[in-house]
């Protein structure tokens, strides 16, 4: 059987297919970033989200693809999966930016971008990925991304910069003051996620005012003017992109492709189904 993962900064999505039948086993475990999490933590989580009988030693073969799993870290994650799937014979691992690209773009050249709780994009030639201009991540970049989202909405909470009834809409939400805010993004883990999470907040006030679809717009031209034009040519490209920020807010984002010049390609919530696509026929 063939595994497939999906990890980004929140979560994995996992599918164990057939080739040739119509088996399918899905499930989901928390996101494994190298970045900020130990091979033992990974273990424990994938034997503690794995469905009941799930067939371990039926996998031949696992296509991982992860956030922040640069080529540096591509033996520490294949040594980490053989330790749960032990008669696996093929272990393949690449960049998120690879599954976007082959979920959206399948064999075809092309743009593709990830907009979810992190952003990335890269150049793919049909089979491998290409040209990536680096996002930096949370702390640097990662601009239009859910977490940059939930960065901009709590750095102007805590400076006032939003209107007064957006100023009490959003304290409510938060529900911390400004030293508990910054204690939870300086000192614990997965600040990215926790700011992440309020990019649903964002979306649900849309029409509360006119500061949240601004925010949100904001966020997509930095993603654009800091990263998508930096690829040579890039108004030739259609934008397609993963991720649920580019697929929730495609109202706001797909005006910005076009200010950019660019044309609206494919957008979808998440890869998954474009990856067993892909793997199963090749």
């Amino acid at each position: 059987m063939i595994l497939i993962a999906d990890s980004g900064a929140s979560k994995t999505d996992w599918a164990c297919v057939e080739r040739g039948g119509d088996r399918r086993i899905t499930f989901q475990s928390q996101g494994y970033n190298p970045n900020y999490i130990t091979g033992p933590q990974i273990v424990e989580d994938i034997l503690a989200n794995l469905p009941g009988g799930f067939p371990v030693d039926d996998v031949r073969e696992i296509y991982f693809y992860g956030a922040g799993v640069t080529p540096l870290q591509y033996p520490f994650m294949e040594e980490t999966l053989r330790k749960v799937f032990t008669k696996v014979t093929t272990v393949f691992i690449a960049m998120d930016t690879l599954a976007s690209c082959r979920a959206l773009l399948q064999r075809e050249s092309g743009f593709a971008a990830i907009l979810g709780t992190g952003a990335n994009s890269c150049l793919y030639d049909g089979c491998n990925e290409g040209l990536n201009v680096d996002s930096c991540g949370f702390i640097l970049g990662d601009e239009g991304s859910g977490g940059n989202l939930g960065k901009r909405l709590i750095t102007d909470y805590i400076r006032r910069n939003m209107p007064p009834k957006v100023y009490d809409l959003v304290g409510k939400e938060l529900g911390r003051n400004n030293d508990e805010l910054l204690d939870v993004i300086y000192t614990k883990p997965f600040p990215n996620r926790f700011c992440a999470q309020y990019a649903k907040f964002i979306h649900q006030n849309l029409d509360f005012d006119p500061y949240f679809p601004e925010l949100v717009t904001d966020a997509f031209r930095q993603f654009f003017k800091l990263i998508v034009t930096h690829y040579p040519n890039y108004q030739k490209y259609t934008f397609n992109a993963v991720g649920s920020v580019a697929y929730y807010f495609k109202p706001l984002l797909q005006p910005v492709v076009e200010e950019f010049g660019m044309k609206m390609g494919v957008i979808l919530k998440a890869p998954m189904e474009g990856l067993i696509k892909y793997h199963l026929e090749s």
